[in-house]
């Protein structure tokens, strides 16, 4: 989604460009991904800062994904008592389950890419596996393409 100006959040400037843009994006697309560091047991005051900008039903009918970081598992509540009803109450039509890793299993390196260690690695690709099939499972047929029958069971 490219970089939210931490003014822009922390002003509540709705009309910032950066803002308008976000609400866009949210907008016009189908899923979303939206991860967070936890602190406290909450998500990140920065993420709470953008939710507050963005219409009240910003997520109607999105498939949600909340992958979230903290450091240690104590925190892994936090993405279904602190995020979760957020997203929800936002209109969220399907929150795939999150996932959690804590924050010594993430490194970044000098170019800023993110390398997780390969025990913890296995969980998001279930992770996300589940969310490209929410995300399918939601888009309607093609226009000029006949829906795939069902399966038969016999």
């Amino acid at each position: 989604m490219g970089t939210l100006l931490a003014e822009a959040l922390l002003g509540a400037d709705f009309a910032h460009p950066a803002i308008v843009r976000a609400a866009a994006l949210f907008e016009r697309t189908d899923g979303i991904v939206i991860g967070t560091p936890v602190c406290k047991a909450a998500c990140s005051g920065l993420l709470k800062a953008l939710l507050d900008l963005l219409p009240q039903y910003a997520l109607t009918g999105k498939t949600v994904l909340p992958p979230a970081t903290g450091g240690s598992t104590a925190h892994v509540p936090a993405i279904d008592h602190a995020l979760r009803p957020v997203l929800t109450s936002m209109g969220a039509a399907h929150i795939v389950p999150g996932w959690f890793t804590v924050d010594k299993d993430v490194t970044l390196g000098a170019d800023g890419t993110a390398t997780v260690a390969p025990a913890a690695a296995e969980a998001p690709a279930g992770v996300t596996d589940a969310f490209s099939a929410a995300l399918h499972a939601r888009r309607p047929p093609r226009r000029g393409r006949p829906a795939a029958a069902p399966a038969s069971t016999a």
